[in-house]
Parts: C-alpha cells; sequence; structure tokens
C-alpha cells in the first residue's frame, strides 16, 4: 500500500499494485470500508478506481499530508473481515439491442468473427461486476466481458453518444448514463436513468455492484417507465 499526493486537496491511495479483477476490487472495497469507519478528519469525499482510493480533502479541516497519510496507514492496518463490507446489489438492466440503438454491433462482429445474434446472446448472459464509476457522473465501468467479445475503442470517438447507450470498449463494457463523447463500440441501449440528482444517492451504480443485463424489444423500450 502506498498513499501520493493527488494536487493540493487529495491523496491517492494504492491499495495493491496490479489489477487482479475480483480479487483487488474486494481490496479496494475493503479499504473504503476501513477508511468510512476510521471518520478521518478533513476527508469529504472517497473515490474509488481498480486498484485506488482517490481521498479528497477539506484544506480547512485536514492536518498536514503526512498527518493524513499516518492517519490513513493507521486505519488500514486494522482488521476487517470481507464480511463487513456492504452486502453488493444486483441490478438487472434492460437492454434493447435491435439495430437502431447498436450503430456498431456489425463492427463487433466483424471483430470478433462472431454473428450480431451471438453476440447479444453471449452479452446479455454474462455476469458483470461494477470496477468503478467515472468518467461522467454514474458511468459505470464493469468486468465481466467475455473475452471473445473484447473489441478496441474506435479509432474516432463520436463527438455525442446517447445517453443508456451499452457499449464495449477494450475487454470492458459500460453504460452512458448521459449524453456525452465516446469512443466505446455502441452495440444497445437501456432506458434506465443511471444518474439523478433528485435521486439519493444519485448514482445508480456503485463500486462492487452485480449487472445483468436483459435483452428487451423497441416495443419494450419505448413503454418502459424510468
Amino acid at each position: 500500500m502506498r498513499i501520493e499526493p493527488l494536487g493540493d486537496s487529495a491523496l491517492l491511495v494504492r491499495v495493491v499494485e496490479e489489477f487482479e479483477a475480483e480479487k483487488s476490487l474486494d481490496a479496494v472495497l475493503r479499504a473504503i470500508q476501513q477508511l468510512e469507519r476510521a471518520e478521518i478528519p478533513g476527508i469529504i469525499e472517497l473515490a474509488p478506481a481498480y486498484t485506488t482510493i482517490g481521498v479528497f480533502l477539506d484544506p480547512a479541516r485536514s492536518g498536514t499530508f503526512a498527518d493524513t497519510s499516518a492517519s490513513i496507514e493507521r486505519a488500514l492496518e486494522r482488521e476487517l473481515e470481507l464480511a463487513t463490507v456492504r452486502a453488493a446489489a444486483t441490478i438487472e438492466v434492460p437492454v434493447c439491442y435491435e439495430s437502431e440503438f447498436a450503430p456498431d454491433l456489425d463492427e463487433v462482429a466483424r471483430h470478433t468473427k462472431l454473428s450480431p445474434e451471438e453476440i447479444i446472446r453471449r452479452h446479455s448472459a454474462a455476469n458483470y461486476r461494477v470496477s468503478c464509476v467515472g468518467f461522467t457522473p454514474g458511468f459505470p465501468y464493469l468486468s465481466g466481458l467475455p473475452p471473445e467479445l473484447a473489441t478496441p475503442r474506435r479509432a474516432s470517438p463520436r463527438k455525442e453518444v446517447p445517453a443508456g447507450a451499452v457499449a464495449i470498449g477494450g475487454t470492458q463494457t459500460g453504460i452512458y448514463p448521459r449524453k456525452s463523447p465516446g469512443g466505446w463500440n455502441i452495440i444497445g441501449r437501456t432506458p434506465l436513468r443511471l444518474f439523478d440528482v433528485d435521486r439519493q444517492p444519485p448514482a445508480l451504480f456503485r463500486a462492487g455492484d452485480r449487472v445483468r443485463f436483459r435483452k428487451i424489444s423497441c416495443q419494450d423500450f419505448d413503454g418502459f417507465a424510468t
């Protein structure tokens, strides 16, 4: 475990050095739980990633870099059974994979040498886990994509990707929570609202959550009540 400065009001805690899917995520989630329980003065936000935690500080209430680092080290040295970490939610995500919502499905088919129907079957049958949330508010990076579906990001990103777009980028899949630029391969769309400022918490997904995709028709998409 290493702690490094991240600007003048944040620290980066490297929980593990190398990413090992489930093992790394469990270690990061356990460390998040330990830091939350420690209630270290001045910490205002903890942002988990694949192998690290961003610790954001209120400079008016936090101590020096050395003091805060020492407090973090003490908190992470305490024993905490993994079972005490927040139980992961399992979230079902309806997805319409029909052509009007899947502009890159044929490109993924060409790259993987699988039919569009087989890509949809394998993508919707897999079990996913939220590794982290970022890029735009509420965007879930999902591990668990079948390796045969891995497809490089587009050479030229789109200036505008619609909200709800379900996409493949390299070895991951993800969902765009709002209209934004993006370079992942779009293979479907969900009617779910992933980020809503009037909802608590605003983001639908949290690191560690389990995700399953469920194929729906265009008619189901149009009639879906978010």
